[in-house]
């Protein structure tokens, strides 16, 4: 397989390859960080008859930069808060301004989760295998808080799964997760983007879809 993928599909599909060729123990329940996470997800669903769900997240950017990720906030009782203290000093911010950040993420969380999912309950995952899944990580700053928030929910076995990622992200998100399936990882990493033909952004018209279409 080479870089770059024609788009999330196709990396999706690969990535199911990889997965399924693993035999992981059932039930298993696929939990996707929207938006772009999604088109991923679902052939992943789909080749392991698994259920599908939404694992929702904010990333907590810089007041100067919001795309310079601090942190991020991810849905859950209580709901998970990390923080890069690295990029915390760099950024100039407190603790108070990360809370407050916290806040107005999970309000657009709870926002997304009623547009998405339309107060359809959360697939459970306890005593499952959790696969989380993404398009891609670059710092890792949001992937942490999602798996932080799915690993509070107590399944049997938990997995980061994507198509392409920086090795040295893996290696600190590693501690997270019981098993990491990541199919490139390569140097230098620059953005997920431009390891894809097709990164158009993904629309919440399509992630409704998504989770509305029958799989096996």
């Amino acid at each position: 397989m080479s870089l770059p993928f024609a788009d999330r599909r196709a990396a999706g599909r690969a990535l199911a390859q990889r997965l399924a060729a693993l035999k992981l123990p059932g039930p298993v329940v696929v939990l996707a960080l929207p938006r772009g996470g999604v088109p991923v997800a679902v052939e992943v669903a789909r080749a392991l008859g698994a259920a599908l769900d939404l694992v929702l997240v904010r990333k907590i950017g810089a007041p100067w930069q919001p795309e310079f990720a601090v942190g991020a906030v991810a849905e859950g009782e209580p709901p998970q808060i990390v923080v890069d203290p690295t990029v915390q000093a760099m950024a100039g911010v407190d603790l108070d301004y990360v809370n407050e950040q916290a806040r107005a993420g999970l309000r657009e969380i709870a926002r997304r989760r009623q547009v998405y999912l339309r107060g359809r309950p959360l697939v459970p995952v306890e005593g499952c295998t959790a696969v989380v899944v993404d398009d891609g990580i670059a710092t890792g700053a949001t992937m942490r808080a999602a798996l932080k928030a799915v690993r509070v929910r107590r399944p049997a076995r938990l997995v980061l799964a994507v198509p392409v990622a920086p090795s040295d992200t893996l290696a600190e998100l590693s501690a997270e997760v019981d098993l990491v399936v990541c199919l490139k990882q390569p140097r230098p990493f620059e953005a997920v983007g431009r390891h894809y033909i097709d990164f158009e952004q993904v629309g919440d018209d399509e992630v409704v879809a998504a989770l509305d279409s029958p799989r096996p």
